[in-house]
C-alpha cells in the first residue's frame, strides 16, 4: 500500500490511506485561495486525519484562516530569500498530541542540540567504505537495501523502477560500499531546482554497518555536490525519535526548524518527524 501523488488543481499534492493525510508537496499560487477548500474536500471523502501543506510564507495567510497552524519553519527557503512555511491542520485534533512520545521526541531534541555544530567539517573516515553516487545500473542493490531497513516508507524506494524515474527527474542518490563489496549505506538529495532547495533525505544504514559514521560522511559529500549544483537551502524531515538522526544533522551545522506531530508513515507507525535546515550558499 502507497500513497498516491497526484495534482489538484496545478499544484502537487500526496495523498492516501498509508500516511492517512494529505501532503502538500508543492503550491501553485494560481490555486489560491480556493485550494484550501479542495484539499478539504478531499480530506472528508477518504476520511483522512491531517492535512500538511509546505508553502512560502507570502501565501501562509489563507491557510493559516483555513484553521492551519505553522508547525515548523525554514528561513530562505525559496531561492535563498522567502521563508517556508510547513503548515498543518488536524482534522482529527487527537492527532496533534503526540501522547506518550512527547517526552522522548523532546529528549531526542535535547541530544541533538547538546551537539550543534560539533562537526561542520567533513567527517573523519572510520572505515574503507567508498562513497559514490549512484547511477541507474544500482537501482536493484539500492531497493533492497532498502528494503531491508525499512519494512515500510511513505514513498516507494523499495521499487527499482521509482528509483531510476527519480533519478532521471530530480533525485541524486549517494551509497557507500563496504570493502566485501556489499552496499552498506545510501541517501538521496531531493533537488527542487527552481526554488533553490534540496531535501537531504532516504538515509539508510545496514544494522551491521551503524556506528561508523557513514550517515555523516554521506552528508558532507551531498552537501558539497549540492553546492556545486547551484542549490542554496538544505533541509531535512527526520523522524523524531531517531536520536542519530537527528544529531547528525545538529552536529552538521543544521538548525531546529520545528516538529511536525503524527505526520509520516515509517516502519509500521505514522511518526513525528524534525525539520533541520542549512544554508549552503
Amino acid at each position: 500500500m502507497m500513497d498516491t501523488t497526484t495534482r489538484l488543481g496545478n499544484s502537487m499534492v500526496q495523498h492516501g490511506p498509508f500516511s492517512n493525510r494529505i501532503y502538500l508537496m508543492k503550491l501553485d499560487p494560481r490555486d489560491l485561495p480556493a485550494i484550501t477548500e479542495g484539499l478539504d474536500d478531499l480530506c472528508r471523502g477518504n476520511g483522512y486525519t491531517k492535512i500538511f501543506a509546505k508553502v512560502p510564507r507570502a501565501h501562509a495567510a489563507p491557510f493559516l484562516q483555513a484553521g492551519y497552524v505553522r508547525e515548523a519553519t525554514v528561513p530562505g527557503f525559496f531561492e535563498g530569500k522567502e521563508d517556508g512555511d510547513f503548515l498543518s491542520r488536524f482534522v482529527d485534533p487527537r492527532r496533534a498530541d503526540p501522547g506518550d512520545h512527547g517526552p522522548e521526541i523532546r529528549r531526542v531534541l535535547e541530544l541533538a542540540e547538546a551537539k550543534a555544530g560539533a562537526d561542520t567539517k567533513p567527517p573523519a573516515r572510520t572505515g574503507e567504505e567508498t562513497l559514490f553516487a549512484c547511477a541507474p545500473a544500482h537501482a536493484e542493490e539500492m531497493s533492497l537495501l532498502y528494503r531491508e531497513v525499512f519494512a515500510t516508507y511513505p514513498f516507494p524506494i523499495h521499487d527499482p523502477a521509482y528509483l531510476r524515474e527519480t533519478m532521471a527527474s530530480h533525485v541524486a542518490y549517494f551509497g557507500a560500499r563496504a570493502t566485501d563489496g556489499r552496499l552498506a549505506a545510501l541517501a538521496s538529495s531531493e533537488m527542487d531546482e527552481a526554488s533553490g532547495n534540496v531535501e537531504m533525505t532516504d538515509f539508510a544504514t545496514l544494522p551491521q554497518m551503524r556506528g561508523r559514521g557513514l550517515a555523516q560522511r554521506l552528508l558532507a559529500l551531498m552537501e558539497r555536490e549540492m553546492r556545486r549544483r547551484g542549490l542554496v537551502t538544505a533541509y531535512t524531515i527526520a523522524r523524531a525519535l531517531s536520536a542519530g538522526m537527528n544529531i547528525t544533522f545538529s552536529r552538521r551545522g543544521y538548525r531546529f526548524g520545528g516538529t511536525l506531530v503524527n505526520n509520516t508513515q515509517i516502519s509500521g507507525r505514522i511518526e513525528s518527524m524534525n525539520i533541520w535546515y542549512k544554508p549552503l550558499a
